[in-house]
């Protein structure tokens, strides 16, 4: 067998270790229906059923609604304030849903900070339509932010003709400018219903049931892990099809011609521009401002106590996990990549993709896969140690750190994988051959050509690696050993307790720390925008 092809099966190795969680929760129906489940269709299955599908309804329609509607806001006027809500608009990105369910419990509560200062009832938002109001405050920038792109670049000439037609504002937005957006709203939108999906910590913490919280209720509730492990097969299946729905609508984004003039921003002053100004400043308000400033009060008197040694403890175990996650995840995509640029076969490149699924699987389903394989293998090792004289290792994958490290990996790992495969293909395949013919052996030519040229996408995605395992709650607070605990699992447990003003500090501290992927994406769009305009102007003579 030739080396390429050896490379090649240890390639899909490597993905196959990294899809085994996913492969294992798809594979629990082999061993046969749970005893449980006649019980669980009977009682509880269509409740989670129906609350997950009004859940993913209710918040797809209210992303839809406010990220589109900002999104062309923004694209087609100016405003006051028109340069600041552009990027502030994405700052709910910042704060994990479960945080703004801690927080505007908090505010609504009859000692709350609203309830005060309005001095009328407030309805109680632990409930399904709160969980849909927080859920959708913090997802609606997916749709805003590939909207607002696939505005920005239609060209002027398609509103021009429908003006010309007759066509008024609303008609010529209806007609012409969304369907032409169409498919990056979609694929938006197939990312919303993911996340929505496999949220756990929302609806956890307001008492609703949903296919997520069933799968932990099943498992440890029931003692059932094969059940657990066939429902969440079920929302494995959805998971797919909507990864389908989000890449086929991704393959048909470019529809307008590059080529054509940008519709310029029309100007709204007076009165008007204040009244879209002001309805702009609502996500924002809603879904960052009020609660950060509601964790900074409630943190403010903890402050002293940010330096004791539980704090510090929470504050390191995070830290580890989320560094170890980094260094697996960037390093195993680095590996994945690099070797689909030495040979770009099929074999290659569909191994990148399998072990590149995790991230559309949530955090529950891949805690009861992770279980399952690790589980499996500790049970491997323990016979063989046996049959061997030797005595029993115990846990040695399950149970411990290597659990949660591995969980965050699979999940997370389609981060670098995206961002180096973006930054590598910018690479010509010219400095391969020329470095080749200067005697250079492949992993020499990776470490003085390669490796240089993606300081860049490398240090994005390991600062997003590193801050999406800050926040991930369900994968941690199955998997983390006894005696470990994490700013998220803290925050949560505090939270179900109602403390929710010890839950601040923690709460804070994560909320911060994702004020910086936010920041660079922010940077990074407006840069992407500027160098469409000037390119687009610059390619189109004037029509002065």
């Amino acid at each position: 067998m030739t080396k390429p092809r050896v490379r090649s099966l240890a390639i899909w190795l490597l993905a196959v270790v990294m899809a085994s969680p996913v492969l294992v929760v798809a594979a629990s129906w082999l061993a046969g229906v749970s005893g449980n489940w006649q019980h669980l269709l009977d009682t509880v299955l269509p409740v989670y059923l129906a609350n997950s599908v009004v859940l993913a309804l209710g918040t797809g329609t209210g992303t839809l609604l406010v990220g589109t509607a900002s999104a062309w806001a923004v694209a087609r006027f100016s405003f006051p304030g028109h340069g600041t809500l552009s990027w502030a608009l994405l700052l709910p990105m910042a704060c994990p849903a479960y945080l703004l369910a801690y927080t505007w419990t908090g505010l609504l509560a009859p000692e709350g900070l609203l309830q005060q200062a309005l001095a009328l009832p407030l309805p109680d938002i632990r409930s399904l339509p709160g969980a849909i109001a927080m859920l959708t405050l913090v997802l609606y920038p997916y749709i805003y932010l590939m909207a607002r792109s696939a505005f920005i670049q239609q060209s002027a000439v398609a509103l021009d003709v429908a003006r010309s037609l007759g066509a008024g504002p609303w008609r010529r937005f209806f007609r012409v400018a969304l369907p032409l957006a169409r498919p990056a709203i979609i694929a938006g939108l197939a990312l919303v219903l993911m996340e929505t999906l496999a949220d756990y910590g929302t609806v956890q913490y307001f008492g609703v049931p949903t296919l997520s919280t069933g799968i932990y209720r099943t498992w440890f509730g029931l003692g059932d892990i094969n059940a657990a492990a066939q429902m969440a097969s079920a929302l494995l299946l959805a998971m797919v099809l909507l990864l389908w729905v989000e890449r086929f609508a991704r393959q048909r984004r470019a529809i307008t011609d590059s080529f054509a003039q940008r519709a310029s921003r029309s100007v709204i002053s007076g009165w008007r521009g204040w009244a879209v100004t002001a309805a702009l400043c609502l996500p924002v308000l809603f879904g960052f401002l009020l609660p950060a400033l509601q964790l900074l009060a409630w943190s403010a008197p903890q402050l002293d106590s940010a330096l004791d040694s539980r704090f510090l403890g929470l504050l390191g175990n995070s830290l580890l996990i989320a560094t170890l996650t980094t260094a697996c995840a960037v390093g195993i995509g680095l590996l994945l990549i690099y070797a689909r640029r030495l040979v770009p076969d099929t074999l290659r490149r569909h191994a990148t993709r399998l072990a590149s699924f995790g991230y559309a699987v949530p955090g529950t389903v891949l805690a009861v896969g992770v279980v399952l394989a690790l589980g499996s293998t500790d049970q491997v090792i323990n016979d063989v140690a046996q049959r061997l004289g030797l005595p029993a290792p115990g846990l040695v994958f399950s149970g411990t750190l290597f659990a949660v490290v591995f969980a965050c990996t699979v999940r997370f790992l389609t981060i670098p994988v995206q961002g180096l495969e973006a930054g590598m293909a910018r690479l010509s395949i010219n400095l391969d051959h020329a470095g080749r013919s200067l005697g250079h052996p492949p992993l020499a030519l990776f470490r003085r050509v390669h490796l240089p040229l993606l300081k860049v996408p490398l240090a994005t995605s390991a600062l997003l690696v590193f801050v999406d395992t800050l926040k991930e709650l369900p994968a941690t607070l199955v998997l983390r050993p006894f005696d470990t605990n994490t700013l998220a699992v803290r925050a949560f447990e505090l939270a179900s307790d109602e403390r929710l003003a010890d839950a601040a500090l923690p709460a804070l501290a994560i909320l911060l720390a994702g004020l910086f992927p936010v920041i660079l994406l922010t940077r990074a769009t407006l840069q992407a925008s500027e160098v469409s305009s000037a390119a687009t102007d610059a390619s189109v003579p004037s029509h002065a």
